[in-house]
């Protein structure tokens, strides 16, 4: 499969553009280049010109803000799939997070100009993009309701749970991250996923976090 034929399958997965044909879609990756980031590269950083929308081929990317005590907040994980850049793309404003590569990604890369004048010919595919920034605002506001309401195990569960989702039962993920992810210390976090690891709820490695037993962890992030 080409990497053309590749781009276009993701597109096919986002909600964005889901419902456009396979001539629309192959017409729209023909539009896309690739570019490679060794792990810990930054990709764009805040205020950096939105250029771009980018998709993860391989690899991962970290989007990330920093906060006034000088600590770094993780917004999201894109994995290989994900689509990202949506907002800076279409309103040509500077970025409004970093973008690092958490490990060697390979990623397809849609300039602005060529994806605005895609859509000026698409006008479909623009009411997608209305309905899928609806429902990101939708999932900040979730995840501000989470960090002020939802006690610690709820929210550490829920965010384990979306990261199987998308890379599947082992997360490569410290528990330093984890918790910038989540809003709360290392330790505690530790203490948590040690009570988890003694309930055979997952196992804990360097680096990564294997999910035994998603049954339950899906019923805290459920808070049952």
């Amino acid at each position: 499969m080409s990497k053309q034929a590749e781009f276009a399958v993701i597109l096919k997965m986002n909600p964005m553009f889901a419902d456009l044909g396979a001539d629309e879609l192959q017409r729209l990756s023909n539009l896309c280049h690739t570019q490679h980031l060794a792990s810990g590269e930054v990709l764009f950083q805040k205020g950096d010109p939105g250029n771009a929308l980018f998709g993860v081929r391989r690899g991962q990317v970290r989007i990330e803000t920093g906060a006034s005590d000088g600590s770094r907040l993780t917004l999201n994980f894109m994995g290989p799939g994900d689509l990202f850049g949506e907002v800076a793309v279409l309103d040509g404003q500077n970025r409004t997070a970093d973008a690092t590569a958490g490990e060697a990604s390979e990623l397809f890369v849609l300039r602005r100009e060529d994806f605005l004048g895609f859509l000026e010919r698409e006008p479909k595919v623009a009411i997608k993009i209305i309905a899928l920034l609806c429902q990101r605002i939708r999932w900040q506001s979730e995840r501000m309701e989470e960090s002020m309401l939802q006690p610690l195990p709820v929210r550490l569960a829920r965010r384990l749970c979306a990261l199987a989702a998308d890379f599947g039962s082992e997360v490569h993920i410290s528990q330093e991250q984890l918790g910038v992810f989540v809003g709360a210390a290392r330790e505690s976090v530790n203490r948590q996923l040690q009570a988890w690891r003694k309930d055979a709820i997952l196992d804990l490695q360097r680096g990564r976090i294997l999910l035994r037993n998603m049954t339950k962890l899906t019923a805290i992030a459920r808070n049952e």
